[in-house]
């Protein structure tokens, strides 16, 4: 009759053993989603001199280079409705970094920021390595507010992701953010905002974003291809402007836009 009761003892000594070392891991997930909420934002598009006179690797002249924006941008009138499509990739630490070190970067479509800076309306998927640990985060943000996280669309490296904002008004909006692969659809409305949309800006991004002020050290992406990339129905990237990063007289990243697709790769 022992046995039984002396089972029942080391079953419940293992979880008490157990229970600190959950409750730690749970912490520190809610003090990194507190951190996040309170520090990460994106920023309009940082224009700096393209001071090496560099052109792309495959050929593309390039018309602007930023210090935290990479990707395409139309610049037009009426931008309502912006998407794209890509498939999550996995971040690495860069040649000559630290496994020490937080990198990061986030691939997202937006309306405004670059020649309207009053606002932005965006959504994306941010992808941060430290050492060997890999994970995302899935937000939508109406800039100059912070980024929001989503939560209920768990994503993973090989997910294929679309992202879609619409502007119902210069002040008001939604963000969408689907993962195709599991099925699982996350939105977000905005009304009645503070600063006004021009709806003169359509973009598909890779970016440098900020925490606490400061851009975060940048991964090494691999490559996002934006597909299906569409402003209003249209599916024509055609007189886009190209964006890469350049920072500390280094060009990171070689991106395109061809029909409805825009490529950036890191190269930096």
């Amino acid at each position: 009759m022992q046995i039984p009761i002396i089972a029942s003892a080391l079953l419940c000594a293992n979880l008490v053993l157990a229970a600190p070392g959950t409750s730690m891991r749970s912490q520190r997930a809610s003090d990194r989603i507190a951190e996040r909420r309170i520090n990460r934002s994106s920023n309009i598009n940082q224009r700096v001199d393209n001071e090496l006179g560099v052109a792309s690797k495959n050929g593309t002249s390039h018309v602007e280079y930023s210090s935290n924006w990479a990707g395409a941008v139309l610049i037009g009138s009426g931008y309502k409705t912006v998407t794209g499509t890509f498939v999550v990739p996995t971040p690495k630490v860069p040649s000559g970094g630290s496994s020490s070190t937080t990198y990061s970067a986030s691939a997202w479509v937006g309306i405004d920021g670059d020649t309207c800076q009053t606002a932005i309306l965006q959504t994306g998927v941010d992808f941060t390595i430290q050492g060997s640990s890999v994970t995302y985060d899935a937000w939508f943000e109406y800039y100059p507010d912070y980024a929001h996280d989503f939560s209920g669309i768990p994503i993973k490296a090989g997910d294929t992701i679309t992202v879609t904002v619409t502007a119902s008004s210069t002040t008001a909006g939604t963000a969408v953010i689907e993962n195709v692969t599991t099925g699982k659809t996350v939105s977000h409305s905005f009304s009645g905002e503070s600063y006004a949309l021009c709806e003169t800006n359509a973009e598909w991004i890779v970016e440098d974003f900020e925490s606490g002020g400061s851009l975060v050290s940048f991964a090494n992406f691999g490559t996002v291809e934006f597909t299906g990339a569409s402003v209003n129905g249209g599916t024509d990237t055609s007189g886009a402007t190209i964006i890469d990063i350049q920072q500390s007289g280094k060009v990171l990243t070689d991106c395109s836009a061809s029909g409805s697709t825009v490529t950036c790769a890191y190269s930096g």
